[in-house]
């Protein structure tokens, strides 16, 4: 019994579609930190698309161990696209006005879309109820 209980409580965490692009995310940034060549797509879109299935994905975790609903709580529509709007404002508009590190780039924003698109049908479980 204890085991099953635990198991529903890292669910997100073992999805492929989340721990995937988390180590591919992982790897890729110590790549980039360790000078090695990647290709230009990679190293200028992989993280922005990986980004939001991580990002989202450790968000729901976290509500789904302190939320009284557990495994069945689910982010609705409404919420994943408030969650890409602020990343998409804070490393699009806001960050770049503040540092030479960031850069606006409308492509990411696609990325981080598709990041969402990808958490919202693969890591948000849909066959439980949805809260508002």
């Amino acid at each position: 019994m204890a085991d099953r209980r635990a198991t529903r409580l890292i669910q997100v965490v073992k999805n492929p579609f989340f721990f995937i692009p988390a180590i591919l995310f992982w790897i890729n940034q110590a790549v980039e930190k360790w000078g090695f060549t990647t290709p230009t797509l990679v190293s200028s879109y992989l993280d922005d698309l990986l980004a939001m299935p991580v990002i989202l994905g450790l968000t729901l975790q976290v509500f789904q161990w302190i939320h009284s609903m557990k495994s069945k709580f689910r982010f609705t529509g409404i919420q994943t696209t408030v969650g890409l709007l602020y990343v998409s404002l804070a490393f699009e508009g806001f960050l770049p006005f503040y540092s030479e590190v960031y850069t606006r780039d409308w492509i990411d924003i696609i990325c981080y879309g598709l990041g969402t698109i990808i958490f919202y049908r693969f890591i948000n479980p849909t066959s439980v109820q949805v809260i508002s």
